[in-house]
């Protein structure tokens, strides 16, 4: 599909796009932050807050830009917003927009990671980052709701929606790899 297509179903809500245009466009993002901040951590937070900015305002872009051009901006933006305040305050976002990206349906990486008995996806949980390891065992394990988790963290819901997208993803990966070497 055209990433103009996708981006189209993404301005109409359609979580799949959203998806997918995370799927294709983080590792530009990420390795973008990575350049800049020279730290994984950071690249990694603001590469998530990138996200869930576009994310929200996926009806301000512009097709005369390329839209990873669009992402790199806002990204580069994110971080000198970040560098000149010294710390990380993102701001209030619209709770509406915010759920048009949540987990409607269940994606491939849900139904793998069901498919696991619970002693093996505790250990390859714990092979996350902390960040990801988090949000994932307070969604699944505690069943708080993305406004609980971003209430109990301080983040913005898009931030946490994010970041668990990426977390199930990242997991995901995981257990594919170690069914395979099984």
């Amino acid at each position: 599909m055209l990433i103009s297509e996708e981006i189209q179903k993404a301005k109409e809500g359609n979580q799949k796009a959203f998806k997918n245009l995370l799927d294709k466009f983080w590792e530009d993002v990420f390795r973008f932050q990575l350049n800049r901040t020279k730290d994984e951590y950071q690249a990694e937070e603001v590469t998530v807050q990138t996200f869930s900015r576009a994310f929200d305002k996926i009806n301000t872009y512009d097709s005369n830009y390329r839209f990873k051009t669009w992402l790199i901006t806002i990204s580069k933006n994110i971080h000198t917003d970040i560098t000149r305040k010294n710390s990380i305050k993102t701001s209030e976002i619209d709770s509406k927009r915010a759920n048009q990206i949540a987990d409607l349906e269940p994606t491939v990486e849900d139904r793998i990671i069901k498919e696991q008995n619970l002693s093996n996806l505790l250990s390859q949980i714990k092979e996350l980052q902390p960040h990801y390891r988090e949000v994932i065992e307070l969604r699944f394990f505690n069943e708080m709701s993305y406004r609980e988790i971003a209430e109990k963290l301080d983040q913005p819901i898009t931030n946490i929606k994010v970041k668990l997208l990426r977390a199930k993803k990242l997991l995901a990966e995981i257990i594919r790899k170690k069914s395979v070497s099984k």
